[in-house]
């Protein structure tokens, strides 16, 4: 009999930074390491990903990380979390290539870390589990779900999935290992919920197909279209559409995006040698502007609305956008992307070529919709549903299809991330609330967690505020300020234009600073502080506004002339 918990680090209550941990005994399985990406109030920050610190004093059980598919929101935290955590990492080999690249980027010693191909047929053996994996069908080649077998049953994380056909075989979901699955007695099932909201419409694939044709019979120009580079069945299908309409096809950012070169590279995105085209720096002679010519712009987040600002600024090297041109836009806005991706369209049309902008609908196919996470339960039969990967709408939507299917309520749990459930056999499960202390870490730049609040607490206050400074010298042999204090603003006022405001600092300056010279020592802290908080409590008062205040005062000694 096993003592079996589950419970997220991220990944619930949420879109991305997904990882979660089963734990078997006191051994610990870890389920994709995920980032997400700041929105746009969190100045300065690049990633955000989950705190697995809880680790550190436990290696030794954590027997893996075992990845379910190359996207950033499942694999992106693995850089961070190896520094400290070297533990094995189970991947299928295009996912294993992505991650062989981003850690060469960190500078990786990759024979330093013990990481392990594998593939649906792979099964792996730790103490008295065992876990095997199953194809599925996503927007990404060699997706996997995974099943931890226990003495007592399987536990199966579905990861994102889709049940949609398709005869590329790195596609393909492996139905006949999701009924094996099933014959072994399912404990739980962690499904996706991303798309529990999604009304099931079959021809969606047909749907966006004929879209993309139409535009292209429809374009007398140059067509360019964007693309996220993770993506890589959209841009295999616009590829495919491309080569029967006859057309020479360029990607920009090819070698910026590795995820596409690797494709490129290992045969997992197909492109004929004759009709894929690198472009040259657009000069007089060249404007890379052929009437057969289709362009993707590749990126994550916001690159792909970046470069098309680029473009139609004419300020990129490579594409100019004119009004004989035609802009496929495949790409709909990530959370924190909304504004760029709204200030992109308005430019766009302001260029007068031809837009086209593709249905939200028809784009969100990349994940289990209402009737296909029914399909997965159906297949499965699981005793216990856990709602995995999504905001907690989407966790109740899952639930509100448990109930359709007459599973009760105490079989379905809907956790927030360190809440963890228990599914002891011969025990009534349970959840412990905010058992597990869970956290965010902030990823600015190369640091890792060094963004902390009052970090972030100051960045907003500069964004909003801005900074003032107060700058003079101070003679301390002599009790006297050298000069005039200076004073600087920077994002709060102009200066110029506000002298009574300024007069005002310069005398609240003047009065600390005659209190504090006139002592037998000067205590540089309180002089400073209070310096502070006189100018703020001035400042609020006036302009109801709180910048930054930071009096440098700098003890200066005059040289005497021989």
């Amino acid at each position: 009999m096993s003592e079996i918990r589950f419970f997220a680090l991220g990944g619930l209550g949420e879109n991305g930074k997904n990882m979660y941990v089963v734990d078997i005994d006191r051994q610990y399985f870890i389920l994709d390491a995920g980032l997400k990406y700041p929105t746009q109030e969190l100045y300065g920050v690049d990633e955000i990903i989950p705190n697995y610190k809880m680790f550190m004093n436990i290696k030794d059980r954590v027997k893996g990380i075992f990845l379910s598919h190359a996207h950033e929101d499942h694999i992106g935290a693995l850089p961070h979390i190896l520094k400290e955590l070297n533990v094995p990492i189970y991947a299928t080999p295009f996912t294993m290539e992505v991650v062989k690249d981003s850690l060469k980027e960190k500078n990786f010693d990759l024979n330093q870390l013990t990481l392990n191909t594998i593939d649906q047929n792979s099964i792996i053996r730790i103490g008295n589990v065992k876990i095997t994996f199953f194809s599925t069908t996503h927007s990404i080649p060699e997706s996997v779900g995974i099943a931890l077998h226990t003495v007592d049953g399987v536990i199966v994380y579905t990861s994102d999935f889709t049940f949609a056909q398709y005869s590329d075989p790195n596609y393909q979901t492996d139905f006949p290992k999701i009924n094996d699955l099933a014959q072994k007695n399912v404990i739980a099932l962690l499904v996706e919920s991303l798309g529990s909201t999604l009304i099931q419409d079959g021809g969606i694939h047909n749907a966006l197909t004929h879209k993309i044709n139409s535009v292209y019979a429809n374009a007398e120009g140059r067509i360019i279209v964007s693309l996220f580079s993770s993506d890589l069945q959209k841009i295999q299908r616009i590829v495919d559409i491309s080569l029967n309409h006859h057309k020479k096809i360029a990607i920009i950012g090819r070698r910026a995006q590795r995820i596409v070169d690797i494709a490129i590279e290992k045969g997992y995105l197909v492109i004929p040698k004759e009709a894929l085209v690198n472009l040259k720096f657009i000069d007089e002679k060249n404007k890379n502007d052929a009437n057969n010519l289709v362009c993707l712009v590749t990126g994550n987040r916001h690159e792909p609305f970046y470069m098309l600002q680029r473009m139609c600024r004419k300020q990129d090297r490579l594409i100019h956008i004119s009004e004989n041109d035609t802009i496929l836009l495949m790409t709909s806005p990530v959370p924190g992307t909304e504004k760029m991706a709204a200030r992109t369209l308005d430019i766009l049309y302001r260029s007068d070529a031809n837009i086209e902008v593709v249905d939200k609908r028809l784009l969100d196919s990349n994940h289990a919709t209402a009737e296909e996470i029914k399909m997965m339960i159906n297949l499965l039969r699981p005793k216990y549903i856990i709602p995995t990967i999504g905001e907690y709408r989407h966790q109740y939507g899952v639930k509100q299809l448990a109930l359709q299917m007459n599973y009760k309520e105490d079989e379905i749990f809907l956790l927030d991330n360190g809440d963890a459930v228990n599914l002891s056999k011969g025990k009534e499960p349970f959840v412990s609330k905010n058992e597990i202390k869970t956290s965010e870490i902030l990823i600015d730049g190369t640091a890792v967690g060094d963004v902390n609040d009052f970090v972030m607490r100051d960045r907003e206050l500069l964004a909003a505020d801005g900074v003032l400074l107060i700058i003079a010298n101070i003679n301390a042999k002599q009790k006297q300020v050298l000069g005039e204090p200076k004073i600087v603003s920077k994002g709060f006022v102009h200066l110029n234009e506000n002298e009574s405001m300024i007069d005002e600092i310069r005398a609240i300056f003047d009065k600390v600073t005659d209190k504090h010279l006139k002592g037998k020592y000067i205590n540089w802290n309180e002089y400073k502080l209070q310096i502070r908080d006189e100018v703020s409590k001035y400042v609020y008062q006036t302009a109801r506004r709180r910048p930054i205040t930071i009096p440098v005062i700098i003890s200066t000694e005059m040289k005497k002339e021989d």
